[in-house]
């Protein structure tokens, strides 16, 4: 059993145990650090989606920084289950986890969202999948922000082409950036 730590907020330093399970790699402090600094002038009262949430790092974050709500989405089961039992941990009322998969929940959500975080396992490419069924189910209130994680190597996932690229970093392995539903700009 792995440990992930809660950067800033509420919940600032404590460490929520996560499952060692093969693929789930948690968004590494750094990189989190960086993230919340760019969404910190939008984080407190957000409704956030964390559409591959593993270890609930990037969820349990932003509920910790004053999110009004967060949903984690994960598909597998034992994911799920540890991150029911930190949401208990944390008392995270705001908090909710929706235990399937990312398109399954989008297919039957009615909500909107001003954040969303996209991290899926790098080997299931799904990226643009999940950002187009994101524009078709009208998951994204306008202005969200949406947050990708991916390989550094390479180029950018094919993604809806009103998502302003607003920041942009590399630690190591990772990619991440931060992108803003610009719907103006929709044609």
């Amino acid at each position: 059993m792995g440990q992930c730590r809660i950067i800033a907020g509420r919940w600032r330093g404590r460490k929520l145990p996560i499952p060692d399970l093969e693929g789930l790699r948690p968004t590494p402090d750094r990189v989190r650090e960086t993230v919340f600094n760019w969404l910190q002038p939008i984080v407190g009262s957000a409704r956030c989606l964390d559409l591959f949430a593993g270890s609930g790092a990037l969820g349990f974050e932003a509920a910790s920084r004053g999110a009004e709500n967060v949903t984690l989405v994960e598909s597998n089961t034992i994911a799920a289950k540890q991150l029911r039992e930190n949401g208990s941990l944390l008392s995270a009322e705001n908090c909710r986890v929706e235990s399937m998969t990312a398109q399954q929940f989008l297919t039957t959500n009615s909500e909107r969202y001003d954040i969303v975080f996209i991290d899926p396992p790098y080997q299931e490419n799904l990226w643009t999948d999940i950002a187009l069924q994101l524009v078709e189910t009208d998951a994204l209130l306008e202005n969200a922000h949406i947050y990708l994680e991916c390989p550094s190597k390479g180029e950018l996932p094919k993604l809806p082409t009103h998502w302003q690229l607003i920041k942009d970093k590399k630690a190591g392995e990772v990619r991440y950036c931060l992108f803003l539903n610009n719907v103006g700009d929709a044609v």
